[in-house]
């Protein structure tokens, strides 16, 4: 059984709780609940219960998912632009990544676009929004995906420091896909057939 969404859902509940409260026994209670979660979750991800605990502890307030933004960018010839990630589980990606303080998620794809690529883009049609679930495999946050079908307006194509590389692929050519990202590209190539027709 993979407890890191009921990790999860503890740590959200004692960061609101920390957040909200002024009673000193239920901040008390809020910090044993935020320990036992980063105890917990430091043995799920094979990482000390003091890194987990520092990371979590650096999310404050009311505690909401994560928010990502992945730009679908087709070629001609329906190929669909990936970058190799060089960080976490060096696998294939679309262009990605969070929404920041102050920035829409069509503001943050045309953002990511340009940091991960070098390919100015606009977005056409929202392709779906996505929600990938804590667990061992996805890391101890809910995640929701704003994918957004885009076309390039003009740049060149460049690799970034957050990648080892980037080109156009076959959909079906790829084998070594980052977590969602089969399922983000199989909607948008639909999108994007529609779009075409």
């Amino acid at each position: 059984m993979d407890i890191l969404p009921l990790l999860n859902e503890v740590h959200s509940v004692a960061r609101t709780g920390l957040n909200y409260t002024g009673n000193p026994f239920d901040r008390e209670r809020y910090e044993q609940l935020l320990e036992i979660a980063s105890r917990y979750c430091g043995e799920c991800i094979d990482r000390p219960m003091e890194y987990v605990r520092d990371r979590l502890r650096l999310e404050l307030g009311h505690i909401t998912p994560k928010i990502g933004a992945d730009a679908a960018i087709f070629d001609q010839d329906g190929r669909i632009l990936l970058m190799l990630r060089t960080t976490d589980d060096k696998k294939w990606c679309l262009p990605c990544g969070f929404v920041e303080p102050n920035e829409s998620p069509m503001d943050a794809v045309i953002r990511e676009a340009r940091e991960e690529t070098g390919l100015e883009v606009r977005p056409l049609h929202l392709v779906d929004v996505f929600t990938r679930f804590p667990s061992a495999e996805n890391g101890p946050h809910t995640v929701v995906s704003v994918v957004y079908l885009c076309e390039i307006v003009c740049g060149e194509l460049s690799l970034s420091h957050e990648g080892s590389d980037v080109r156009f692929w076959s959909i079906d050519a790829v084998k070594d896909w980052h977590r969602n990202h089969f399922n983000f590209a199989l909607s948008a190539r639909k999108v994007w057939q529609d779009h075409r027709a």
